[in-house]
């Protein structure tokens, strides 16, 4: 397969050419060599439509396992490995996580190149929602609800967990632009470290433009989420990253996948990336039907049905909505300006997500969605 015949999911919804060429059979066969119970390798039999590195299904002489690629600059493989251990302290907590496999030397990433290999064990159950799109809301109550539920059982099992905070911000979920005092000064202050970012921004009058984002929304935030408490959690709990025991009601998830946003966060950060993640049809929004009310209630009767949150959590919950994708936002602008050097896509990332995500929840559609959760308090 070419790159030319290989397409990944746009941010309009489109399929489009891949920033990165997809992976090859001979690149699969060299890299499983270092795996000699896997060696030698078969055929790919699906790529993955995620978009942010190479990723497909390989079949071994032990089975199938799913190898993913990212570029060096994007992910090395010592910040692979702060992934990796997570993983696998959520797994020996019983968290449905699959295993990520080492190589002879002992390692989970693998540094080739221009390249970090990761490959993991085969996941369990049915990959239900693997073709859609990020985006894309939940309209199966029963698998919200369900999903709700894991996201409790998996902060559940990352309590303990005291690693520190993931040593990239490129592609990862933090918080701490939403739980800063002066979000505007925290974000300057990280700019030196974040050249690529920081040439984006000069371009334009940054702290205007997001001092109108944060300002309808952030001062009720801050005070209330110093009392958090820490905890490493998903970032990305979108349906498509769950297997299924089935397609019907009663199905159960059989498999927690992607944790590559993954980050020391706090849990009520993680469910409302969950809520913004499944419940409102960002591609869509000019659409009757753009926010899921009833997907998000599902979602946090799930959580709470595990994992109890009283009223002032709930309405911490909704607060948390308008702001709580800015950190990640970011570090999609990053990614598109200073890595793949797509100026277009940084400025979707800049205008549309990380901007007119938050003033959505100012129309009477976001408003509902607020009143919609905090009706559950």
């Amino acid at each position: 397969m070419t790159a030319n015949e290989h397409r990944v999911h746009g941010l309009d919804a489109t399929d489009v050419h891949p920033d990165w060429p997809p992976l090859t059979t001979a690149e699969v066969a060299a890299l499983l060599t270092r795996y000699p119970s896997l060696a030698p390798a078969g055929a790919i039999r699906w790529h993955s439509p995620r978009p942010l590195s190479a990723a497909a299904l390989v079949d071994t002489t032990a089975g199938s396992v799913f190898v993913k690629r990212h570029h060096r600059r994007v992910r090395t493989a010592a910040t692979l490995a702060q992934e990796h251990a997570f993983m696998a302290w959520l797994r020996q907590a019983g968290v449905p996580v699959p295993a990520v496999l080492a190589d002879a030397t002992g390692n989970t990433a693998v540094a080739l190149g221009d390249w970090t290999y990761e490959v993991h064990a085969p996941a369990a159950g049915i990959d239900l929602y693997r073709e859609t799109t990020s985006w894309t809301p939940l309209p199966d109550l029963a698998h919200a609800h369900a999903a709700g539920a894991m996201l409790a059982s998996l902060h559940e099992a990352a309590e303990g967990y005291t690693a520190e905070q993931r040593d990239t911000q490129l592609l990862v979920a933090r918080s701490e632009l939403v739980e800063a005092s002066d979000p505007l000064d925290t974000l300057a202050a990280q700019l030196p470290t974040r050249p690529g970012l920081a040439r984006y921004l000069e371009q334009r009058d940054w702290r205007s433009e997001l001092g109108a984002t944060f300002a309808p929304f952030h001062s009720r935030l801050h005070a209330r989420l110093a009392t958090q408490p820490r905890l490493w959690t998903h970032g990305d709990w979108h349906v498509s990253n769950l297997c299924w025991s089935g397609a019907g009601p009663q199905a159960s998830i059989t498999a927690v996948l992607d944790f590559g946003l993954a980050a020391r966060t706090f849990a009520l950060f993680d469910l409302a990336t969950a809520i913004e993640r499944n419940a409102i049809a960002w591609l869509a929004l000019d659409s009757d039907d753009a926010a899921h009310p009833d997907t998000a209630r599902a979602l946090v009767d799930g959580y709470r049905a595990q994992r109890p949150l009283d009223s002032t959590q709930i309405h911490l919950l909704a607060d948390l909505l308008p702001l709580v994708h800015v950190d990640f936002a970011l570090s999609e602008v990053e990614y598109f300006s200073a890595v793949t050097r797509s100026p277009q896509n940084a400025d979707v990332a800049y205008h549309t997500f990380l901007r007119g995500h938050a003033a959505w929840f100012g129309t009477p559609a976001g408003q509902a969605l607020f009143e919609a959760i905090r009706a559950l308090a």
